[in-house]
This record gives structure tokens, C-alpha cells and sequence, in this order.
């Protein structure tokens, strides 16, 4: 009699898994920048930091204001982080050009100074932040954030409350610095950086007569008569970079 056979058992089963389901939420957005220094090594270091914190990422820089410009009005990023001491056209001019032309970019500038006239123009050009160069990495993680929430940001170095008292305490002093218009005192500053009359038109896309008429008033206001008056009136005050 035949014995029936039997199937042979498999010394080992293998078994199909079917590849996971995509996720159905989707990554979160990321807030775009676009960052502005003539100082390349500045300038990768910024870009590199910004794009290492969560949820920000640079999407264009530039090295001049012009570029910085064309890029906020070419992609209409949510922050811009601009260094207050461009060349070809000062942060503060890109910034009032952007708000002419109704881009909603919420910008910022670096700067090395930290001076009550500089932070307060500054705010009152339409910055909406002021960050020194020598902020730490969990400081610009707060500016960003901050700026990404609609708020105001000022380095923590600069006390704003003793900005304002130092400003209450010049009016009755009446310090000369404050009879300055911001044109005045962004020609002041450019005097005493060395730059010439005609680059101090190219920057502010005024005319060299312009410069001139800027020039003498607010020699006139501080009672200084030549350019080194200025500048030693700048060192002075540590006002020079």
C-alpha cells in the first residue's frame, strides 16, 4: 500500500510587507528670507545659521542693496535680513523702497553700532528689527521668530527703555545730534565713513546739490565746519565703525 506523500514544510517563510502609506499631512512651510551683506564670509555665515533654525529657509542673497531690491520685489520673502552698512545704497533706503513699492517683507539690519540716533532712525524708517553683528546664534533664533510673529526685535545689548531716557535727557540738554533730520544724520554718518559727496548721491539717489545743501545744514546744526570736525566729533561719540 502507498503511503500518501506530504507536502515538504519550508525551513524558513517569507513574508511581503507592503511599503507604508504616505503620510497625510504635509511638511510644515517654511518662512522664507532673503539676506543682504557685502561681506561674503558675513554673508554664507548668516545664510548658513538662518537656514539651520526650524521652519526658515534663505531663498536669495544678495551682496548689494540693488540686488537686495530686485530679490524682496522678485520673491516677496517673509523677512529680509539687511546690513545697515551697504555701499551702493544704504539698508534703510532698500527698506523705504520696499514699503513704497507695498511689499509686506518684514526687514531687519545688522549693524556693528548700537548708538541711540542709528537704532532709533533706524525703527523709524520701517525696520522692524535691529540685530548687532555680534548677536549670538539663540538671539538670532529669537529675531526670527519674533519678526515671523509680527513682533519688534532689538538686540538685547540695546536697552530700549534707556534709549528713550537717553533721548528725553538730550531734549533737555539739547543735543545737536537730535536737531538732525534722518536725511541729515544719514549724510553725517557717510561724512565721517569717508565717502565722498558724489557716493553719498549714488547711495541715497539724491543729487550731489542735494548732498551739498544736506551737508551745510547740519554743519550748521552742530556748529562743525569742515569734515575732520566731523569725524572727531564721530569718534568722540563712538559713532564710527
Amino acid at each position: 500500500m502507498r503511503r500518501p506523500v506530504s507536502s515538504p514544510t519550508p525551513s524558513t517563510v517569507s513574508f511581503y510587507n507592503a511599503p507604508a502609506a504616505p503620510s497625510s499631512q504635509p511638511k510644515p512651510s517654511s518662512t522664507r528670507l532673503v539676506v543682504a551683506s557685502e561681506q561674503t564670509l558675513f554673508l554664507e555665515g548668516l545664510a548658513s545659521l538662518c537656514n539651520a533654525i526650524q521652519q526658515f529657509e534663505v531663498v536669495g542673497k544678495a551682496a548689494t542693496g540693488q540686488q537686495a531690491l530686485e530679490q524682496l520685489e522678485a520673491l516677496k520673502p517673509e523677512i529680509a535680513l539687511i546690513d545697515l552698512e551697504l555701499t551702493d545704497m544704504l539698508a534703510l533706503e532698500v527698506i523705504k523702497r520696499a514699503m513704497a513699492s507695498h511689499l509686506t517683507t518684514r526687514c531687519a539690519v545688522f549693524s556693528a553700532r548700537k548708538d541711540r540716533k542709528t537704532v532709533m532712525d533706524a525703527l523709524r524708517s520701517g525696520a522692524c528689527g535691529f540685530v548687532l553683528k555680534n548677536a549670538t546664534k539663540q538671539q538670532l533664533d529669537e529675531a526670527l521668530k519674533n519678526l515671523m510673529e509680527g513682533g519688534i526685535y532689538v538686540s538685547p545689548q540695546i536697552e530700549l527703555a534707556s534709549l528713550v531716557y537717553e533721548g528725553q535727557q538730550h531734549q533737555r540738554t539739547a543735543d545737536p545730534l537730535d536737531s538732525l533730520s534722518s536725511r541729515e544724520y544719514q549724510v553725517f554718518s557717510l561724512l565721517v565713513e569717508g565717502v565722498r559727496a558724489k557716493e553719498i548721491a549714488a547711495r541715497l539717489t539724491l543729487s550731489p546739490k542735494t548732498v551739498d545743501t544736506y551737508r551745510a545744514s547740519l554743519m550748521r546744526k552742530l556748529e562743525i565746519h569742515d569734515v575732520a570736525g566731523l569725524v572727531k566729533f564721530a569718534m568722540q561719540r563712538n559713532l564710527t565703525t
